[in-house]
């Protein structure tokens, strides 16, 4: 009986000696799975919410190039003052960086956008919240 007792004893150790090995390893394993997920998931988030911005930005310059092109014609000094916060428009979007997300003030410089596409709706007598599309599939800005 005392040697089925140490024998037990002994096993007991080893395997309380095994469980920081699998707690360590599993521990791994579940980290570098969670990386591989949580780098999937950024990707697919990244890439839906660049192109919400691409196509906002786009819709922005759409419109400024639009009219401008309308009020080229026009040579009062309201027309001149629109042609020029459009030119202005248009100059941001244009320096706006598109291929590098990682660029510090993206997010500042989509704002300053934002506000200038505002200012010239204001000052065309146009609502800045219109909707592109249709009902279902809208684009809102």
């Amino acid at each position: 009986v005392a040697g089925v007792q140490c024998e037990f004893d002994l096993r007991l150790k080893k395997l309380s000696l095994c469980v920081p090995r699998f707690h360590g390893q599993g521990f791994q394993e579940g980290y570098a799975e969670g990386s591989h997920a949580g780098i999937a998931e950024g990707r697919r988030c990244g890439s839906l919410h660049g192109a919400r911005v691409g196509s906002e930005i786009g819709c922005y310059l759409g419109f400024a190039m639009t009219w401008h092109c309308l009020l080229q014609k026009c040579t009062d000094e309201k027309s001149s003052k629109k042609i020029r916060a459009l030119d202005s428009l248009i100059g941001m979007i244009r320096k706006f960086p598109y291929e590098d997300p990682t660029y510090d003030k993206l997010q500042e410089d989509l704002e300053k956008i934002k506000g200038k596409f505002k200012q010239v709706c204001s000052m065309l007598n146009i609502q800045s919240d219109f909707r592109i599309g249709t009902e279902r599939s809208s684009l809102t800005f």
